[in-house]
């Protein structure tokens, strides 16, 4: 049994990815989590993976962790206040504002709830993709508001923390404004960006490299749940699109005009804000930090990823980030590995030296 902060039973409500996920976390913990879920096959899913045990309806749960879907969030929160008087109810929705509202509405017992969001998630869903370690190093908001006091709010802390991720403290607009700007509207422009390819040639498609990958690598998302989020911050991610439409009308005028006066300024100071935006990102251990990236040309042959990486360790080189691309058709994969830029130009010759092959060196 690992040692643990927090100290209460948990029922968690809902067994897909985050509510498998947060089971099978504490369950290693040694915490007793009960399991409840719409769906009996879910759970018992769940119960298979490790996440814990099926609820039942004597159980009397000091924390109750509701992860259903957005739309259906705020009614099952109420019902979990009114069937756990004595617990403590948070849950794990990407929105938080509309909840709290909602749950006024309903007259829930707001006293007893908190709402979080831990940033962390996974392309598929369900309790087969559910991970242990999901939350790892990982922001996780805490949303605060008047109702709720601190001394009876800190098992969620001691949650979070069981949990391996980062607390941050914000209120509920301060949350969903958030989200909006770093995760939802990137959600609508990767989506319309792929949308594109669906009417593009096969030519075309077949030039795909990293660039458009990286562009809609969450184009896959599930649009029934992105329906809901979407429907549920639509204010704040409708005033960024806003902004993001006039930047785009903006390329538009100066592409259609490119010898017109200040257009070349026009795209020039866009793609200038870009890197001072993209500048802003916190890389490893949260730094903003920029890396130097050599590409390393790899055989298509078992082995030589492992290889690779043995070797930049050997050389004592710290890795700070790793990229893979493959081009189709072709024996041959591009490893772009990030490193300190002070340690490029040593990392190239030492694995030059080793007969590696590294793309742009002679």
């Amino acid at each position: 049994m690992s040692d643990r902060r927090l100290q209460l039973d948990v029922r968690v409500v809902g067994a897909g990815l985050l509510g498998t996920s947060i089971g099978l976390a504490l369950s290693e913990k040694g915490v007793d989590v009960s399991l409840d879920d719409l769906s009996p096959t879910a759970v018992r899913l769940a119960v298979d993976y490790g996440a814990g045990r099926p609820a039942t309806a004597d159980d009397r749960p000091g924390l109750v962790i509701v992860a259903v879907p957005p739309d259906v969030t705020a009614r099952t929160v109420a019902h979990e206040l009114a069937a756990h008087p004595d617990a403590l109810v948070t849950d794990v929705a990407s929105v938080k504002a509309g909840i709290l509202r909602e749950l006024r509405v309903l007259g829930a017992d707001v006293r007893r709830y908190l709402g979080t969001h831990p940033m962390a998630g996974r392309e598929r869903g369900g309790p087969i993709s559910a991970r242990a370690d999901l939350f790892l190093g990982r922001p996780w908001v805490i949303a605060g508001h008047d109702g709720i006091s601190y001394s009876r709010a800190g098992a969620i802390e001691d949650l979070i923390l069981d949990l391996g991720a980062v607390p941050v403290e914000m209120t509920v607009d301060e949350h969903d404004a958030s989200v909006a700007m770093i995760s939802h509207v990137p959600q609508l422009v990767s989506t319309i960006m792929a949308a594109r390819l669906a009417a593009a040639t096969d030519g075309a498609v077949g030039l795909a490299g990293q660039g458009v990958r990286d562009v809609t690598r969450i184009a896959g998302s599930d649009p029934g749940l992105w329906v809901q989020i979407l429907a549920a911050n639509a204010d704040p991610v409708a005033a960024i699109l806003k902004r993001v439409r006039d930047d785009v009308d903006s390329a538009i005028e100066a592409l259609e005009h490119p010898d017109a006066p200040g257009s070349r300024r026009t795209i020039a100071d866009l793609m200038g804000a870009g890197n001072a935006g993209v500048a802003r990102i916190p890389g490893k251990h949260g730094s903003t930090r920029r890396y130097a990236q050599l590409v390393v040309m790899i055989d298509d042959t078992p082995g030589q990823l492992a290889r690779l990486l043995t070797e930049i360790g050997e050389l004592g080189v710290n890795m700070e980030d790793l990229r893979l691309e493959h081009s189709p058709g072709a024996q041959v994969g591009f490893a772009e590995v990030s490193v300190v830029p002070e340690a490029e130009a040593p990392l190239i010759a030492a694995l030059t030296g080793r007969g590696w092959r590294i793309a742009g060196a002679s």
